[in-house]
């Protein structure tokens, strides 16, 4: 027996003194402070939290690990208190749309997972008939794009492939994430940008609210049909998360997340070049992002994942600074916890408060409530130790990502991650990994 104890670790009773019983790999029970029992560690005031699950990254492996891959994007959850991940089925070749190509991702995983990992499968047009196959296999659900992926390998879903697909992801009661922008509205939008493409304003122009909308309400449309459960990705917008509690309201099944980089910058203080801020749908203003926190209060918004998306320098166009011609995505996998921590309490949230956004509602979009995210009965023995008082400025060398580029750099956040633990077992010492092969590749 093992047990963690701590003035504050959160429970599924709240913020409170406690200790945290752990046989093997798994939780045995919240115990009282006093109780001293077997092989001890106490945490003194530090917060003793249920390691974060991060249901929204792109580890881009096989295929195109020099942009992350297995090991530098596990390395880098372990050092941010991210015990669990679950990978974005797009960027790696084969894309995971296929029952192969999903074989392809857990062989590439093997032996090079410093937390546990598990998949989404991809919705792409005429794979319907792959999606009862993937399901079986042990995919967490399925992710698809209404826009343009970036990439050729993942080509994005019209109405009528939708049409196709939600019935079998309805009686599977399999969730579909939806990345939600219509590219007739960013058509519509779309200025000259060979004019000035290094003018962040122009970028944001490009990707305007409506597309968000117009997105969801197809989505909507469709739900109200088939009655699938739909996660609505990166919700960038006051209008997006409003279309999501009116939709629950109609009896739709929906949900949505947003992300630490909508939640801390604005457009107001994006540098004309500064593409490390590049993401898509765009960072807005400073009234949106107040917006986004009262949507998580408010509970519209269920939870914030990273949306992690690496790339090589590159394909960021740092050297033109051209936004259209930049890869959009924001790497910010080892930062969540500070990234959002930093803002939830300068808005009086409490760390159980914000504790659900990082761990147990993510957890359960994916199906892995009572194995993730809560310090239950029989659930993995995850952990995170952090101070929420220590304060560091982020210096990109120290990021293990596999390229140090950030808008996060220079900034001064809150959260200093102490310890890490993985099913039991002590993985990231607040400087070390002890060991990187530890994690498990998790199936439904």
């Amino acid at each position: 027996m093992r047990a963690l104890k701590s003035r504050r670790v959160v429970t599924p009773d709240g913020l409170r003194p406690a200790t945290v019983l752990v046989e093997g790999e798994r939780i045995e029970g919240i115990a009282s402070y006093d109780l001293s029992l077997g092989e001890v560690h106490d945490a003194g005031d530090a917060v003793v939290m249920p390691g974060l699950v991060d249901a929204h990254v792109h580890i881009n492996d096989p295929g195109r690990d020099d942009w992350e891959g297995f090991e530098h994007a596990t390395c880098a959850a372990a050092a941010g208190g991210v015990t669990t991940v679950v990978d974005m089925p797009l960027n790696s070749i084969p894309a995971t749309t296929t029952q192969a190509a999903l074989a392809r991702k857990h062989d590439a995983a093997r032996d090079r997972l410093a937390v546990d990992v598990g998949f989404w499968g991809g919705v792409v047009p005429g794979n319907a008939v792959d999606v009862d196959a993937l399901w079986a296999s042990g995919v967490l659900g399925f992710k698809c794009f209404l826009v343009p992926s970036g990439v050729p390998e993942f080509s994005h879903v019209s109405e009528s492939d939708l049409d196709q697909a939600l019935p079998v992801i309805a009686r599977l009661d399999a969730p579909l994430l939806v990345h939600a922008e219509l590219p007739a509205a960013i058509d519509t939008a779309a200025p000259d940008h060979t004019i000035n493409g290094r003018v962040y304003a122009t970028y944001l122009t490009s990707r305007p609210v409506a597309a968000e909308v117009e997105a969801i309400d197809l989505v909507i449309r469709l739900a109200l049909v088939h009655n699938p459960r739909i996660h609505i990705v990166h919700v960038s917008s006051r209008e997006g998360a409003e279309r999501i509690r009116e939709a629950r309201q109609r009896g739709v099944r929906i949900s949505g997340e947003t992300c630490p980089h909508y939640l801390t910058f604005s457009s107001d203080e994006i540098r004309d070049g500064a593409t490390e801020y590049k993401c898509a749908p765009p960072i807005r203003d400073s009234k949106t992002r107040s917006s986004l926190w009262e949507s998580l209060r408010s509970g519209d918004l269920d939870f914030v994942a990273s949306d992690h998306s690496p790339a090589p320098p590159a394909m960021k166009a740092l050297d033109t600074g051209d936004f259209f011609a930049a890869w959009g995505g924001i790497a910010s996998l080892q930062l969540l916890l500070p990234a959002v921590w930093t803002g939830a309490r300068e808005r009086g949230f409490s760390i159980d408060r914000m504790a659900n956004w990082l761990t147990i509602a993510p957890a359960r979009l994916a199906g892995l409530a009572g194995r993730k995210g809560a310090f239950e009965p029989g659930a993995h023995a995850d952990v995170v130790v952090w101070d929420p008082e220590a304060s560091f400025v982020v210096e990109p060398s120290a990021l293990q990502h596999r390229h140090a580029i950030t808008p996060y750099a220079g900034r001064r956040l809150f959260g200093v991650v102490r310890q890490t633990w993985l099913r039991g077992k002590l993985v990231y010492d607040g400087s070390h990994h002890l060991q990187t092969d530890r994690g498990r590749v998790l199936t439904r």
